[in-house]
């Protein structure tokens, strides 16, 4: 099976007229690692949400590996492109978070896991570690270091803390695509360094949008550029973000690296 997520002459407008994006083609080779990148309204959420169908494009294509996204391919799709909003309440809603990031598992089983019958699962520790979504659960919680908080409600978390939650609700899914929004947005400087580092150890495809640049140069190898809803730019991220002109012309800064050397 292919491993890519292709956009191919991708259009879509909005209910009030606004065009958000105009023949955006590009693609997302087996594990890299790109920045999206531009002002407000460029059209980098649009481009998000066509990626697992909670949008569909009105002209154009968008494919994962070898299916095309539509009514028909959601569900094998949603298993493949995890998408982390940007505010982790949009994501957290169940009384633990151990439930929370079970909730992927139980409703929509990733690849080679069999969908199994499950009580609810607020006494975790009481499962049989034999247990599938445990297993998955356990992973993913340790993998963004929130383990030992499996037992507590979301809403008493750190921001940052939820930020890792959302993440780990995920990974838990295993799938093949990341897609984040800001993930380091409104965080402490520790919480972005762990937020960091966990998107340095992801072995597979990630797509961020951003527009911590910092970030963007030290973590991500390639970026693309949108503007008015067209990609106006996609190389690698060192040669964009040191060209002066070109990032502001299109509403970013250059990046720290750059303006003091």
């Amino acid at each position: 099976m292919s491993c890519s997520i292709t956009y191919e002459h991708v259009s879509y407008t909005y209910a009030d007229g606004t065009e958000a994006l105009r023949d955006v083609s590009f693609m997302l080779s087996h594990g890299e690692h790109v920045a999206l990148l531009g002002p407000n309204g460029a059209g980098k959420s649009t481009i998000m949400l066509l990626s697992n169908g909670v949008l569909l494009p009105q002209a154009g294509n968008v494919r994962v590996g070898d299916t095309l996204l539509g009514p028909k391919t959601l569900v094998e799709i949603r298993r493949r492109v995890g998408l982390l909003f940007q505010d982790p309440d949009d994501q957290l809603f169940m009384t633990t978070l151990y439930d929370d990031v079970a909730f992927g598992p139980l409703n929509n089983p990733p690849r080679n896991h069999a969908p199994q019958n499950h009580a609810p699962l607020s006494n975790a520790g009481d499962r049989d570690d034999r247990d599938p979504v445990k297993s998955l659960v356990d992973d993913a919680l340790a993998a963004v270091s929130l383990i030992e908080f499996a037992g507590k409600a979301p809403q008493d978390l750190s921001f940052g803390q939820k930020k890792r939650a959302a993440l780990a609700c995920v990974l838990a899914m295993q799938p093949d695509f990341l897609i984040l929004d800001e993930p380091s947005s409104n965080l402490d400087p520790r919480g972005r360094r762990q937020m960091m580092e966990l998107i340095r150890g992801i072995e597979g495809t990630v797509l961020i949008a951003t527009h911590d640049l910092d970030l963007v140069w030290e973590l991500l190898g390639r970026s693309i550029i949108l503007d008015g809803g067209q990609v106006v730019a996609d190389g690698p991220t060192r040669e964009l973000l040191r060209d002066r002109e070109l990032v502001e012309a299109h509403g970013l800064e250059l990046p720290a690296a750059v303006r003091y050397g």
